[in-house]
This record gives structure tokens, sequence and C-alpha cells, in this order.
């Protein structure tokens, strides 16, 4: 395996378990609604997450822990791809804005960074 492949490998296994994240948010109410598949659909795609995978990770989402990128700007994309998801419906609820939070720190952002963050991901 040559270091290209090494890092693309690793970098698909962040993807997928970011994928992971984002359907552990879209389920944290009970349900996919039709908005949330959507986004969950087009962040697949952007994630290169192939369809058997996204299947496999909406049978078991918990089953793929969280890796977090190692940069700044990567941990504030994902950030907002999560976003993306607890306002797909257009309401943030009590679980979801825990759940984010939790996120965020698992993400590296210290408790002051991720409320500022998660704020900013709100407003947009």
């Amino acid at each position: 395996m040559t270091i290209l492949e090494a890092y693309e490998s690793g970098k698909h296994e962040s993807n997928v378990s970011h994928f992971a994240a984002i359907v552990k948010m879209a389920r944290i109410d009970g349900t996919i609604s039709k908005e949330e598949q959507k986004v969950l659909k087009r962040l697949a795609f952007k994630l290169d997450v192939s369809e058997e995978e996204a299947k496999q990770i909406l049978k078991n989402p918990r089953k793929y822990p969280l890796i977090p990128p190692y940069s700044l700007e990567e941990r504030i994309e994902r950030l907002h791809d999560l976003c993306s998801m607890i306002y797909a419906d257009h309401v943030i609820d009590e679980s979801e804005r825990k759940l984010i939070f939790k996120y965020a720190i698992g993400l590296g952002f210290t408790t002051e960074q991720a409320n500022m963050e998660i704020q900013k991901c709100i407003r947009i």
C-alpha cells in the first residue's frame, strides 16, 4: 500500500465515521424525515459514501466511532454538516442541541468554541 492509498483509506474511514454521526443526528428525534433524507443523500455523495455503505450505516450508525479530522477548517466543515442535518426540519429541539454540542466537543472544540460555532451554524 502506498502512502497515498493509506491516506485516502484513512480519509474515507473518517468520512464514513462522519456520515454515521450525521445519521445519528437525523435519528435523534426517532424517525428520519423526508427533508433529512435529502440532506443525508447530499452529504453521502459529498463524503463519497457508497449506497451500500450508507445502507449499512443506516442500519447501525453506532458501529462507527467518531474520527475527528486534524485541521480546524475540516472540523468546522464537519460541524456545519451536522448543523445542516439538525436544521433540515427547521426545528432544533433540546436533544438535538445536546447531541450537536457533544459532537462539537468530540471534534476537538473547547466548550466555549463549541458554543460559539454552534451559534454561528444556527444563525447561518
